[in-house]
């Protein structure tokens, strides 16, 4: 149940993020300003935590903390790419196609993660996991507020399909593969190095020009710190420490209470219209999550009965 409430944490972490970079680009912030900052806050944030780790710990935990080979440092930045190529394509996609849309291709995740899991193991999803998937595309959509516009409402573009699209595949896979990458390392150590892949993938894309034009003595640095922490600190120890306990299928499950805390931030920081049709895909969102510990306890008790 720990590790269930780990992996909710940082979901509802990400769900704060678009309401962060709505006001950013709203000051007049540059993509490629928010994603450099998020991701240069973030790195220096987690090896600080690193090193008040070793710090503060006993004579024997520093080597367990900061045991960790080149390769296995190699794979977890590797994996690492994943989450800074979910940011860029994201962001991106909202530059082209409205909020809601995007949102919609974003959550495209739950079932590319259960495809995952499911090429991978070569078998089907169990009921419950299809039963969720059920009440999660229905409760996404209808959260998202896509459903019931006319179509000239929706702004569409390839450019935003096609990012949109990119960036459920990358969640699915930094979900996947952070839960069978060097587990044996400490989860705050993983998060450290998976951050730093990231980090040095966006600053390739997206040079940080942002350090000598001046935007971070204009709000960047506000939106950069905030971006930084409910972005790239605590979602990813979050998930270090949770998936490799849960599985990928579940978590990826469970992420999806991203969407309902997006679409109450919305309503709630941006003053933005709700209407009964999204709180009721919100609910149907939150059934969806649930249903599979529910069914997984309602077993257990059968067993044990």
């Amino acid at each position: 149940m720990k590790s269930s409430f780990l992996i909710l944490a940082g979901a509802c972490s990400y769900g704060l993020l678009s309401t962060f970079v709505k006001n950013a680009f709203a000051s007049g912030l540059h993509v490629g300003d928010v994603v450099g900052s998020q991701a240069l806050f973030g790195v220096m944030i987690l090896w600080l935590l690193v090193a008040v780790f070793v710090k503060s710990a006993k004579p024997s935990e520093p080597r367990r903390t900061l045991n960790v080979s080149v390769r296995q440092a190699i794979k977890l930045m590797a994996v690492g790419t994943t989450t800074g190529m979910t940011s860029m394509f994201y962001y991106a996609a909202l530059q082209y196609i409205s909020a809601s849309f995007a949102i919609i291709l974003l959550f495209q995740f739950t079932w590319i993660g259960i495809v995952f899991e499911a090429v991978a193991e070569r078998k089907l999803p169990g009921k419950a996991k299809l039963y969720s998937l059920v009440l999660l595309v229905a409760g996404i959509l209808m959260a998202s507020g896509y459903v019931g516009r006319g179509h000239g409402s929706v702004s569409l573009s390839w450019n935003g399909l096609v990012l949109g699209l990119l960036s459920a595949i990358t969640y699915a896979l930094f979900i996947w593969f952070s839960g069978r990458t060097a587990t044996q390392v400490a989860p705050i150590t993983r998060s450290a190095f998976m951050l730093t892949g990231s980090f040095l993938l966006i600053m390739l894309v997206f040079p940080p020009h942002f350090l000598i034009n001046g935007a971070l003595q204009h709000s960047l640095l506000a939106w950069g710190l905030l971006l930084a922490l409910f972005g790239t600190v605590i979602p990813p120890l979050c998930y270090a420490s949770g998936v490799p306990r849960i599985g990928g299928g579940l978590a990826t499950i469970l992420s999806a209470a991203e969407l309902p805390t997006a679409v109450m931030m919305s309503y709630l920081a941006l003053n933005e219209s709700v209407t009964a049709m999204q709180w009721g895909g919100v609910i149907i969102t939150i059934a969806g999550i649930a249903l599979p510990e529910m069914i997984k306890r309602g077993w257990t008790r059968t067993e044990n009965g």
